[in-house]
């Protein structure tokens, strides 16, 4: 096991893509299990802070350090089994989403959560609770996750399977391979109707294995993983739709949202039902234009949509697709569709490139990366969208706003051009986001909280909630090493 402690050599570890910075003494490189539960064990001992790093393509903090050590995943990176009768992948924390994506296709299978960085390691999508485009239709990460081992603070190890383990009413008990039943009192917590990634999922009756997907490496560190899979769609539409009218693109997400949920409900593949609804403003679109010279110059807005197809439904889907457009007043003559493999990763780039293009942009600046991650019930987004708007603008403080809007999930993200600004900014950030808790919504749908937004967290959950939080990452990692400033502050 490689360990290093040279400052010069461990400086990449020290950040992540949101240009959040922290200090270690030394990263550990562990190739096997046994590795990190002698890591562990002696940490414990010493009282030495632990933060679990992955390829760091995270944006709060979450896996940079506040001193003590990193134990980072790289080289557990194995894919130990892909069963495709059974449809489920076993694999090691390091393993690359787009390198399982690539195997998984080989056997006409797929990953659903697509976060936009697709070079994240799997262990840190399910610290998270990650998700992306494809959430609207198949959900976040939670959802696929059916088996992991974790190690806990001390070394001992918990083996957690989806409907193994239930909690009775709000009392959860954990037995370890040691044999140490530990009993855990789990908080009452409205969660939102949202996507959600805010603190520790806690439910009456949950599963086990749920405490641990999106607990941000404060729990314990995840060493094997098992996700359902599914079978691969033959093809599907994907298209981006510019509009003159802000309001005509939003209308445009409304009604296919509406569609889609019809499309669950009713069990049909003839009508829309869309795989992704993302939303690119103006200054989104402004900061893509060098990259993407086509893109209409009168265009307020854009969506992007996909739709699995069928030869059986192909030419109706389109239609229906096309229909819409017309209806909600899309530039029809200048739509981008995409009719191969190659167009379509054209657009695909088209959606990422946004948020790589901000994060440079703030850390040429040498500021952190300051975009909401914000949901809400879908009654209330036009409200959150046209605040955020409003007093963004009465600054004058530049912006771009994009997101998965069909989740009624934004990411609005500032752009400020000196310091004073910047200071302006986090309070607008800080506005927003209440705002987004006061329409009963997140202030984390699918980033985590990391160690940048605790104080979100306790203006969303309440002082009372996260105390008895705090109890059970107590009960489980008692002398507090584990992934210390996430969460909690």
């Amino acid at each position: 096991m490689i360990i290093k402690t040279v400052q010069d050599e461990i400086q990449n570890y020290l950040k992540d893509a949101s240009n959040f910075k922290g200090n270690c003494n030394a990263v550990y490189f562990p190739e096997t299990e046994s590795d990190i539960i002698s890591i562990l064990k002696e940490a414990n001992k010493n009282k030495t802070i632990v933060t679990i790093t992955g390829n760091r393509t995270g944006l709060t903090g979450a896996g940079v350090p506040n001193g003590g050590i990193v134990i980072s995943t790289e080289k557990l990176n194995k894919i130990i089994a892909i069963n495709k009768k059974e449809k489920f992948v076993q694999l090691e924390p390091g393993v690359i989403l787009s390198d399982l994506q690539n195997e998984l296709k080989k056997h006409q299978l797929f990953y659903p959560p697509d976060p936009t960085e697709t070079s994240c390691f799997l262990g840190g999508t399910v610290a998270t609770n990650a998700s992306g485009a494809r959430t609207f239709k198949y959900g976040p990460t939670r959802d696929y996750v059916i088996g992991l081992i974790i190690l806990l603070a001390d070394g001992d190890k918990l083996y957690l399977e989806r409907g193994k383990n239930q909690a009775k009413g709000n009392q959860l008990i954990l037995l370890s391979e040691e044999g140490e039943k530990i009993k855990l009192n789990l908080p009452e917590i409205n969660l939102p109707n949202t996507k959600n990634a805010s603190g520790y999922y806690c439910k009456e009756n949950m599963d086990a294995i749920d405490l641990f997907i999106g607990s941000e490496g404060t729990l314990g560190v995840i060493t094997n993983i098992k996700l359902k899979v599914l079978p691969i769609s033959k093809s599907k539409i994907s298209s981006v739709v510019f509009f003159k009218n802000e309001l005509d693109g939003l209308i445009f997400i409304k009604q296919a949202r509406d569609q889609s949920v019809l499309s669950k409900i009713e069990h049909r593949d003839d009508i829309i039902n869309a795989l992704a609804l993302e939303y690119f403003d103006k200054g989104s679109l402004e900061f893509l234009r060098n990259d993407f010279v086509n893109i209409p110059t009168n265009s307020q807005c854009s969506v992007w949509f996909e739709q699995e197809i069928n030869n059986e439904n192909e030419n109706i889907l389109l239609n229906k697709w096309v229909v819409l457009i017309k209806l909600c007043k899309g530039n029809e003559r200048n739509c981008w569709f995409a009719f191969n493999e190659k167009e379509e990763q054209r657009i695909r780039d088209f959606r990422h490139s946004i948020s790589e293009k901000i994060n440079e942009y703030m850390a040429g600046k040498n500021f952190r990366k300051l975009g909401t991650d914000v949901a809400v019930p879908h009654n209330c987004f036009e409200e959150l969208y046209n605040y955020a708007k409003n007093i963004t603008e009465e600054e004058k403080i530049k912006y771009v706003n994009y997101g998965h809007f069909g989740d009624s999930h934004m990411h609005f993200n500032f752009l400020p051009e000196n310091e004073k600004q910047y200071e302006e900014a986090k309070e607008l950030y800080y506005l927003i986001s209440k705002k987004a808790i006061s329409l009963n919504g997140t202030v984390s749908a699918e980033h985590g909280i990391g160690k940048s937004k605790t104080h979100l967290l306790v203006e969303m959950l309440g002082e009372k909630t996260i105390s008895k939080m705090f109890a059970i990452k107590k009960a489980l990692d008692p002398n507090l090493i584990l992934g210390r400033g996430n969460l909690f502050n």
